[in-house]
This record gives structure tokens, C-alpha cells and sequence, in this order.
């Protein structure tokens, strides 16, 4: 009928009227205006997906829902088509992409090597700036929750202000009378789950790093398992006359990082004692912070990059010696250090310096393995098996080198984990803005971990730490997570040091 219509009007009734036809060309739709134009080298990445599927298996989410909206495949045909102008971002479209958890299990498994992470930080980043320009009425609740993780959780003395008075709470026993009655089960979701995260145990104010520790001997760190050499104010200087007294030992630059300062302190100072052990001196900054991760795959590029230069200039600082290495124990953190050579590419101040970052950067897996560590005399009887945290295992390409180390402990006993480099949920702000999909794949993991009967679960980052912890919790499973530092500290100090 539309069709009759539209001739009728085109043979008949125009000519009546004596008016002229519309041309061809004002007869076709106005080109489409790209909503979200993803930047060339990016795009790129998209079109070099051939849709094999060969990523399905190792996507999470698509492994939770099978729906192909939630696999890589999927959501770069939606990135392709924000891009093109093809589709807007329509609520349905951003929950599809929001889904994502950018573990980069996809690009571990994709034959024509898709940098998958670099689409979907960059897409998020322009859904970020297009929501500053027109803010969707459905993301005031994402929002608050955003503001608190980048000005809150990032931010170290932040953090532990806020994490002070639930632990002087628990403390003085108040707290286990609110956990009695399930007050906290009044808490909004998310609030809650950051509660059910915090570490059990640990100081109320954690104090700060030593700035410097000096290369010792093992029986100097059993001695004193804390550094006797502290910097003053001016640490550029005393990094200037260990070098200027010919002192040959190389100098490793510690992150701490932001989460990690405060909930994983303790296994910070073991690292530190470790490699100290082990022969190098080891440079910790008081200024440092947040590494920019979660500022990246949240949709802050700009907020990552700028976190980016402060930890260059304060590692490699143009006015002083730089540190050899650069080490940090979280595999989260870890992936976005050594890849700030892509998020500072087009900085021309800050590019070759950002490359010669990446150059220093190591997990502290890969720092033990190249230095000299102490035997490992003392044995720890556990069973233990390894989670494969995904930005160590996809994004670090670090799976067989902790598990070498781990094999070298007298008296443990690594089972194999069924889907050991799945990720577990946890994925940096993920299992607070997701917290369905969070707790889903969290259960997979910890139905994993007790079909493989093992005492203790092993785990390089302290985001999937405290994640499978607060789920193990909450459902009543008794499971003992450390970091492969702490077996082994245990297994070079012995136990009564742990």
C-alpha cells in the first residue's frame, strides 16, 4: 500500500501541482553522524576481528548468559556501531557493554590478535564524555557510585580514613554485635559488598612504606625483618650518593598501589623484605597512588593518563637517577604499568619516557625469578591450588613463571583449578557496579576451588583476593586466599615471621 501511495503521489499529484520531482539524492536518509567515533588505530582493532568465535569460550560473560551481545564478538559489532553512527547508546546497548569485564580472556584465545581492551576502554571513555555533554537520566546511581571509586578508593589517605572507624569497630567488639542482628544487611549493595571486601584483620592506620630499604644479606633481613635504612626528606639525594659512592646494587622502585597500601600492607613489607633479601635496594615514594587502572577501564582515559605521568616522574625522574625496576605485586595494577606506553602514544613530553617505564616494569614473580633469591629451607605443608588473576595471566602473559616459583617450595602441593584463568569477577569497580554478574562467576570459581579439595587458594591480585573472600563469606565456604609472596616469605623466613 505504501508503495502505491508513494508512486501516485510521484506520477500524479506532483505533476498536477507543478511541482518537480525530489532528486535521487534528496530522496536518500542524511549520512549518519558517528555518536561515539572510536580514534582510527582503534578502529582498526575492530576490523581485524574475524567473528570465529573462538573467543566465546573464554569470555565469562558469555559463558553466564550465552548470549551473544555478551561475548567479545558481539560487543565489538556494538562498538563498531557507535563508531559508524549505526546505532545510539541506548541504555540496552550500554548494559551490554558495561557487562564487560575486560579480563582479556578474548585476546588470550583470538587467532588474529584483537587488542580487545584498547576498544573497550576507548569506547567507554567516549560513552563518559558523551554523557557529560547529555546526561542520562538512568546512570544517577553509577554515578555516585563512580564518584566514590575514583575520589575515594583511589585515593590511599582517603581510603583510609573511611576504612578506620569499621575497623576500630571491630576492635573494640561492637562490630560482631552488628553482624549479630544484620544491621549491615541495611547497607545499599554496593556499600555492602565493600564492607564484606575488607581484609579481616589489619591496623587501623597503616603506616607508611620505608621510603628506602638497603640491599641485605639473609641473615640481616632475619635479623631485623625492617629497614634500619630510612631516606630523609630529600630521597632524589640519597639515591644520588648511593651511585656516586660507586655502589653497584641495583635499585628497584616499589608500587604499593592504592587498594593494595591498605588492605595488603603486610604482604607489601614481605615483598620488600624478599627482594631486599635477594640483593637490591629497594626505593618505595611516599607520593605515589593509584596507577590509573580503574580510571582506564572505566571510561577515565584522561584521569589514567595523568596518574600515569605523575608515576613516571616519580620513578623516572628527569633531575635524578631512576630506578633499574619498577615492581609491584598486583597483577591488576601490573597490566596498566606496563602498558603506559600505549595511554601516553600521542603525549609528545611523555611517550619515550612511558616506553622506558615499561621497559623497567616487573611483576614481582618476574623480579624474584631474575634476582638471586634465598633458599626456600623452610617448608610450608599445604595443598594449594592457583587462581590465574586475569590482567597477570591475559594481559602480563605471566601463568607458568609464579606457578615454577610456588613448585620450588619444600612441602606444598599444587592441585590443578578447573578454569583456573576464568576470571573470578572481581575486575577492579566491576563487582560493585555488577554485582549479580560479580557474585555468579565468583561461585563458579569457589565451586572450583572446593572441587579441587585444597587447603589455601593462591592468587597475585588483591582485587580477586578480596572479592572471592567477601563471596566465600557470604555462602559459608572456608577458604584460606593468599598471595604467592606470603608462601614464599614463609618458606625463605619460616613461619614465625608470617
Amino acid at each position: 500500500m505504501t508503495d502505491i501511495i508513494n508512486h501516485w503521489i510521484m506520477n500524479t499529484l506532483l505533476p498536477l501541482l507543478n511541482l518537480p520531482a525530489p532528486s535521487i539524492e534528496d530522496r536518500q536518509p542524511a549520512p549518519a553522524q558517528p555518536t561515539l567515533k572510536l580514534d582510527r588505530r582503534t578502529y582498526d582493532r575492530a576490523l581485524s576481528c574475524n567473528n570465529c568465535g573462538l573467543c566465546l569460550p573464554a569470555c565469562p560473560t558469555y559463558l553466564q548468559t550465552g548470549h551473544e551481545a555478551e561475548g567479545p564478538r558481539g560487543r565489538i559489532q556494538l562498538m563498531r556501531g557507535l563508531s559508524d553512527g549505526k546505532i545510539d547508546p541506548t541504555r540496552k546497548v550500554r548494559q551490554h557493554l558495561d557487562s564487560c569485564l575486560n579480563c582479556r580472556g578474548c585476546e588470550s584465545a583470538c587467532p588474529t590478535g584483537v587488542v580487545y581492551h584498547e576498544l573497550i576502554e576507548e569506547t567507554r571513555d567516549r560513552i563518559a564524555k558523551h554523557d557529560r555533554e547529555n546526561p542520562p537520566a538512568f546512570e544517577s546511581y553509577r554515578g555516585v557510585l563512580r564518584w566514590f571509586v575514583h575520589n575515594v578508593v583511589t585515593h590511599p589517605n582517603r581510603l583510609k580514613v573511611s576504612v578506620a572507624p569499621i575497623r576500630l569497630l571491630k576492635r573494640a567488639g561492637v562490630y560482631r554485635v552488628l553482624e549479630r542482628f544484620r544491621v549491615m544487611e541495611l547497607l545499599p549493595p554496593a556499600l555492602r559488598k565493600m564492607e564484606q571486601m575488607l581484609p579481616e584483620s589489619g591496623p587501623i592506620w597503616p603506616r607508611p612504606l620505608p621510603r628506602f630499604t638497603g640491599a641485605k644479606g639473609m641473615d640481616a633481613v632475619l635479623v631485623a625483618l625492617q629497614n634500619s635504612a630510612i631516606l630523609g626528606q630529600n630521597g632524589v639525594e640519597r639515591r644520588r650518593t648511593v651511585r656516586n659512592e660507586k655502589h653497584t646494587r641495583k635499585i628497584v622502585g616499589f608500587f604499593a598501589g592504592c587498594v593494595g597500601s591498605i588492605f595488603y600492607d603486610r604482604v607489601n613489607r614481605m615483598a620488600i623484605e624478599l627482594l631486599a633479601a635477594s640483593g637490591v635496594d629497594v626505593y618505595t615514594p611516599f607520593q605515589q597512588g593509584c596507577c590509573g587502572a580503574i580510571h582506564k577501564q572505566t571510561g577515565e582515559l584522561e584521569r589514567a593518563r595523568q596518574l600515569a605521568r605523575k608515576n613516571i616522574d616519580l620513578f623516572i625522574p628527569r633531575d635524578a637517577t631512576a630506578v633499574d625496576f619498577i615492581v609491584t605485586n598486583i597483577g591488576g595494577c601490573g597490566s596498566t604499568l606496563m602498558e603506559y606506553d600505549v595511554l601516553l602514544r600521542d603525549d609528545p613530553e611523555y611517550a619515550s619516557l612511558a616506553r622506558e617505564f615499561r621497559r623497567r616494569y616487573r611483576d614481582i614473580s618476574q623480579m624474584l625469578a631474575e634476582l638471586t633469591l634465598p633458599k626456600m629451607i623452610h617448608p610450608v605443608n599445604l595443598t594449594a591450588t592457583y587462581h590465574d588473576a586475569c590482567h597477570l595471566s591475559h594481559a602480563q602473559r605471566l601463568r607458568q613463571l609464579p606457578r615454577e616459583l610456588l613448585a620450588r617450595i619444600p612441602g606444598l602441593k599444587l592441585v590443578p583449578l578447573a578454569e583456573a584463568d576464568l576470571c573470578c569477577g572481581a575486575a577492579g569497580a566491576y563487582n560493585l557496579e555488577q554485582p549479580q554478574m560479580a557474585a555468579g562467576l565468583a561461585d563458579r570459581k569457589l565451586d572450583n576451588v572446593a572441587a579441587a579439595k585444597a587447603d589455601v587458594l593462591i592468587s597475585g591480585n588483591a582485587g580477586c583476593a578480596s572479592h572471592l573472600a567477601a563471596q566465600a563469606k557470604s555462602r559459608g565456604q572456608s577458604i584460606k586466599i593468599v598471595h604467592p609472596v606470603e608462601l614464599i616469605h614463609q618458606a625463605v623466613f619460616g613461619p614465625m615471621h608470617v
